[in-house]
């Protein structure tokens, strides 16, 4: 297509929403002219599910649960007035207690201000807050924030680590839903470990946030905890950025809240109406049906041009994976519908894996994100004329182009800046983007029956590691290869899982169980030894 018709087409597809500050730009995926139309009927039902939603319709079927994340920034559309005066009730207590925290109302034991934050979550109890943290973050934070993540030892040592002596001016944020996540309470006992070790009382560093009776808001209640915020069950991790489980973190952190908030309503609102040519998060969701067949045929490759936004692409790995991933659709129809998506950030992205997205297998779409402003205020010339932010978006549209001309199909995003209300914007678009598409291809975008699948297998692994620890205890020095350890458990058809569990097992002092290393690595044998903390 040659560069007359193609800015022809730019003009025709581009859709501008000047209120929000944001545009959306479709005219590098290679759709006809009558797609919209002819995909019209569609997206007039998803907008009728969409409104459903809204409206508490039971969306989440395995657990009888309303899905509303768009009341967390428009309360006034949750179905009872109880929901409504409960969320508005939960962002003024925020605003109180970091309010509080901040003028130095609330401190830590001795009466220092908290100067820094570790937030323990898991999935979007984490990746929300972080994207948020490091995307609007910077060096005049009011708390610097640091994260536990995982269930990784060694990573919770290392930010332990980074905190030193600051660990007496941090506050604690644990978000557990129920209370029980593996994760999250795993994290929250080596914080508690961490703060023991340092002469430090766990209860009074900390904050909970959680559904209301859970194990965790029971212990909270029980130790004497700071504060407690609400996790409600109809807010899916993965949409909770803008409930308490996003909020307060950020509040923390120095974020102006209500402008995120604002930023969010406003884009609710715009990507609500059913004028499809004019509704940027439809317009997505096409070029995503488009891009990928509706049968997720393709990958989604996020490459933002601003460093603020290389988080990005990790939260919307959870939002658009957990919520799409779905091996049957509504009528119960075996489908695996599901959209990869993985990303680095611009111009980075050029020395990286730009090569093979131009020359390699064409099994993706491209979603380019423009920020337009640079940097508060102005930028030195690197060369005559020229800035390293002008250079920024010269690799930018360079890149767009050389893609375009190699067959390579992609969207445009642009902002004005990073602020809280485009973040928002963005964590909106999003949010209803994906919706929206879930209709398009008949699934349920608010279940996630393969995590707890997942979840389940993890907890049968444990229960055979407590197994196989108690047997090599059992006749301390007799020696077990990983077949014989299986079959004396009758496990025989786990005997690599046996293996991979006894590896694990004497690479770490914990459980006393050492290996005796074979030629064939299979045929080691393994014996218990000197305990460690483990109790037949």
């Amino acid at each position: 297509m040659d560069k007359l018709t193609l800015w022809a087409r730019y003009k025709e597809r581009l859709c501008a929403c000047s209120d929000l500050g944001l545009i959306l730009d479709t005219s590098r995926m290679n759709f006809s002219d009558s797609f919209v139309s002819e995909m019209e009927p569609r997206m007039q039902e998803a907008y009728r599910a969409m409104s459903l939603l809204e409206g508490g319709g039971i969306a989440n079927p395995d657990e009888r649960r309303m899905v509303g994340h768009y009341w967390l920034r428009a309360p006034e559309l949750a179905p009872d007035g109880e929901l409504a005066a409960e969320i508005q009730s939960t962002v003024t207590r925020i605003r109180s207690f970091v309010e509080s925290v901040h003028s130095g109302s609330v401190t830590a034991p001795g009466g220092s201000r908290f100067s820094r934050l570790l937030v323990i979550g898991i999935g979007g109890s984490a990746l929300g807050p972080q994207f948020v943290a490091d995307s609007l973050g910077g060096t005049v934070d009011k708390m610097r924030p640091y994260f536990f993540d995982n269930t990784d030892p060694d990573g919770m040592d290392r930010v332990v680590s980074e905190l030193g002596d600051a660990l007496r001016e941090t506050l604690v944020v644990v978000i557990s839903k129920s209370g029980g996540t593996k994760e999250t309470r795993n994290g929250m006992l080596e914080a508690k470990k961490a703060f023991t070790w340092a002469g430090l009382d766990f209860p009074r560093y900390a904050v909970a946030i959680t559904g209301v009776g859970s194990e965790l808001d029971q212990t909270a209640s029980q130790e004497g905890w700071l504060a407690r915020f609400p996790m409600w069950d109809w807010v899916g991790g993965r949409t909770s950025v803008t409930s308490a489980v996003g909020l307060l973190p950020a509040a923390l952190q120095g974020v102006n809240i209500e402008e995120l908030l604002e930023g969010a309503r406003l884009c609710d609102r715009i990507t609500r109406q059913p004028d499809t040519k004019k509704n940027p998060a439809a317009l997505l969701a096409l070029s995503w049906y488009h891009g990928t067949g509706g049968t997720g045929a393709k990958d989604m490759v996020i490459l933002p041009y601003k460093d603020r936004l290389l988080l990005f692409s990790r939260y919307l790995q959870q939002l658009i994976m957990e919520s799409l991933g779905k091996e049957k659709d509504l009528e119960g129809k075996v489908v695996r519908q599901g959209i990869s998506v993985y990303g680095n950030k611009g111009s980075t992205d050029q020395h990286a894996y730009v090569q093979q997205l131009r020359e390699g297998v064409a099994n993706f779409f491209v979603t380019f994100i423009e920020v337009l402003k640079d940097r508060e205020g102005r930028s030195m010339e690197v060369e005559p004329g020229a800035t390293t932010g002008d250079y920024l978006t010269g690799f930018f549209l360079g890149t767009r182009s050389a893609l375009y001309e190699n067959g390579r199909e992609s969207v445009t995003i642009t902002v004005e800046e990073i602020s809280p209300a485009s973040i928002g914007a963005l964590i909106a678009l999003y949010e209803r983007a994906v919706g929206f598409y879930a209709t398009l291809v008949n699934v349920n975008a608010y279940h996630q029956p393969g995590v707890e699948a997942g979840k389940k297998a993890a907890e049968a692994v444990l229960k055979l590691q407590g197994e196989i620890v108690k047997l090599m205890h059992a006749q301390e020095g007799k020696e077990y290869t990983a077949e014989e350890c299986a079959e004396a458990l009758g496990s025989r058809d786990d005997a690599e899982t046996v293996f991979k569990v006894l590896l694990h097992l004497a690479a770490n002092p914990d459980h006393g169980i050492v290996m005796e290393r074979s030629e064939r690595i299979w045929e080691s044998r393994f014996k218990g030894a000197a305990l460690g903390f483990y109790e037949i």
